[in-house]
């Protein structure tokens, strides 16, 4: 895919860097139906707002091939510190790493996701994630 991403951070740490930069910015890419039913990160405290752009399309799944142009139309400082999520990190790190081949040199995976890594009843929230680090989050 090109250029490698500049990193992993966990939920808190992710916290942390929009809390403290203020180029900072939080692309949730999970899809239209997870924002719905459960949740989306609530930066008001930072006076920001996440962008809520889908990585892969709902309900089919497709790849959403205008992610890039979407995200620049909202980040255009390449240089800007890039931060995706998803519900476990595994689509967040392809964002990432699709931002960092388009010249994007801060771009970061957030890892555990919003709602983390299922555990042994296939739960998540149950021991990691956004949710899990009582981070602020807010559903409809």
């Amino acid at each position: 895919m090109g250029r490698e991403y500049a990193g992993d951070v966990t939920p808190k740490r992710a916290w942390e860097i929009l809390q403290s930069k203020a180029d900072s910015y939080l692309v949730d890419c999970r899809t239209t139906a997870e924002w719905t039913f459960v949740g989306i990160p609530d930066l008001s405290l930072l006076n920001k707002e996440p962008y809520l752009i889908e990585w892969t399309r709902f309900a089919d799944g497709s790849q959403n091939s205008h992610f890039v142009d979407q995200v620049q139309q909202k980040i255009a400082a390449r240089n800007a510190t890039i931060l995706f999520l998803c519900r476990s990190g595994h689509r967040s790190m392809a964002a990432a790493a699709s931002m960092a081949a388009e010249g994007y040199s801060d771009c970061y995976n957030i890892l555990e996701g919003f709602e983390g890594s299922p555990d042994h009843k296939n739960h998540r929230s149950t021991f990691d994630g956004w949710k899990f680090a009582e981070l602020p989050w807010q559903q409809s």
